[in-house]
């Protein structure tokens, strides 16, 4: 969840240039009280504290239901802004300890790019910060936590990045908090620490993974070898550390950026509703409209807009790591075209649930790739590929091809590549075998016919996904999965194919 820890939703004083419509703080990230509940959240109102009443019956609902809830909290700055104000809580209180201050102390270092800067490593803020999570773990029952421009964290009372900072560790090691999980967005405005964010067992918001994954599917060249690291679970960031394939949090879309749909839609970003000039938000989305700035009615577009989502979604879930989805590409939500829509508490931010039947093909692919994610531990590896053959069948656990069936070259100008990935329980260290895994990749303009190897067990190759074919045949049921007879397979321009083998030992 977004940060619903206390905020001001009325703080902004700008208004929709077009509309005249009051802007608000939709998303929350300007945190006046790190204890209490957002009142304005509450369905039993909050004059009385009824709020948390509220959020406990909520996180309990969800919990029944098999799901756990995950807080976005904000610990690298708060609503007291700048120098300039305002003067609500910590400033009164002790503003050099509460706060990393300029050399004349009338200043505010500005790490976190909204006026102040959190003073994270002293003892007394260490101590609010600890607190605060065992009281929302202990006392509220959430099960984990997204810390926000988490490289405030490692900051010392200089504004240095630390390498082994007190907080972090903290955290990490905190007996009430053993369970909880913990999950970095590991950079702020200065700083940027992905695959070294210290203090042991902290996954990572992997921003490498959002933006080579995006690239290569744009059809930018140089591509196909980051795409196998990223598929791979990013061995080259947590591997040296000791962590796993767990702790990379993959994400083609989060909230502040393009939502899917308009990753494949837009070419620039469109946020003049946010009466800053169209000055706020990422300029680097690597995005492409594929003919037509925004909505279009041309078929041809649509079609390989909604491909290229199915792409995403495919490579997505079926990468080592954890998957992270922003919640509306499962139908195409759109924020026409702005990229920073904290401000926006109107139908640019709102689920059209009209969608849901309009992309019906895209939400049907979606929940079947999850399920295909679930149902294969294959797809959920807890430590990183090695290249070897651990069960003896003269079969690497994961092997990269080229399209001709020969090893991977990794040409910088190619845009293809194809790898089988070992299903057996040596190779996945899970506790039964699972299927054998092909995949093709290819993010070219023009078809290309790939020469299939053999498979691992000396299975049947069978189709699963197709992103080029159309509903239902673009993913396939794996009881209904037909055999691919011959030794090639002509993939279609922007388009991804997996096939599975060892049906006998999956069963």
């Amino acid at each position: 969840m977004l940060p619903i820890h206390l905020f001001n939703e009325w703080e902004f004083k700008r208004v929709n240039p077009k509309t005249g419509e009051r802007l608000r703080n939709y998303w929350g990230y300007n945190t006046l009280s790190f204890f209490a509940p957002q009142g304005l959240y509450s369905h039993l109102g909050a004059d009385q504290g009824q709020q948390v009443i509220a959020f406990k019956e909520m996180v309990r609902a969800l919990h029944q239901a098999g799901l756990e809830v995950i807080l976005d909290v904000v610990f690298n700055h708060t609503v007291e802004g700048n120098h300039h104000g305002p003067t609500l809580n910590f400033r009164g209180i002790d503003n050099s300890i509460y706060y990393l201050l300029e050399d004349d102390k009338r200043y505010y270092k500005n790490f976190s790019g909204v006026g102040n800067t959190l003073n994270c490593n002293h003892p007394i803020v260490q101590d609010l910060i600890i607190d605060c999570l065992r009281y929302w773990v202990q006392e509220m029952h959430v099960d984990g936590f997204r810390f926000d421009l988490a490289t405030i964290l490692s900051r010392d009372r200089w504004g240095h990045v630390s390498g082994n900072p007190a907080l972090t560790t903290r955290i990490a090691e905190d007996p009430l908090l053993r369970t909880a999980k913990i999950i970095a967005e590991p950079w702020d405005v200065a700083g940027y620490q992905v695959g070294n964010f210290p203090g042991g067992r902290w996954a990572e918001w992997n921003d490498k993974y959002r933006d080579q994954i995006r690239q290569f599917w744009r059809g930018d060249p140089g591509l196909t070898s980051p795409l196998a690291t990223r598929l791979a679970g990013s061995a080259d960031l947590y591997h040296a550390n000791g962590r796993t394939p767990n702790h990379s949090i993959n994400f083609v879309a989060a909230h502040d950026g393009f939502t899917l749909n308009d990753l494949v839609s837009y070419n620039q970003k469109h946020n003049h509703a946010n009466a800053e000039d169209n000055q706020d938000g990422h300029d680097h989305n690597i995005s492409f409209n594929y003919g037509v700035e925004g909505p279009t009615d041309d078929p041809k577009i649509e079609a390989l807009r909604s491909r290229q989502v199915k792409n995403f979604w495919a490579t997505l879930m079926l990468s080592q790591g954890t998957p992270m989805i922003n919640g509306g590409d499962e139908f195409r939500r759109t924020q026409q075209g702005n990229n920073n829509a904290y401000c926006q508490h109107n139908e640019i931010s709102w689920y059209n649930w009209h969608f849901l039947e309009k992309y019906a093909e895209i939400y049907r692919f979606a929940r079947h790739v999850i399920a295909l994610r679930k149902a294969h531990p294959v797809f959920r590896r807890t430590r990183f590929f090695t290249g070897l053959d651990y069960d003896g069948n003269q079969f690497k656990d994961i092997h990269w091809f080229d399209p001709n069936g020969k090893d991977a070259a990794w040409d910088p100008a190619d845009k293809h590549l194809m790898c089988t990935i070992e299903g057996s329980k040596e190779e996945t260290g899970a506790d039964e075998d699972d299927v054998d895994v092909l995949m093709m990749f290819n993010a070219d303009i023009k078809p290309r016919l790939f020469d299939l190897p053999p498979a691992p067990h000396q299975g049947i190759w069978r189709l699963i996904i197709d992103t080029s074919l159309p509903a239902p045949n673009d993913i396939s049921p794996e009881s209904e999965a037909v055999e691919v007879a011959n030794a090639t397979y002509e993939v279609k321009p922007h388009s991804m194919v997996v096939l599975f083998a060892g049906w006998e030992r999956a069963e």
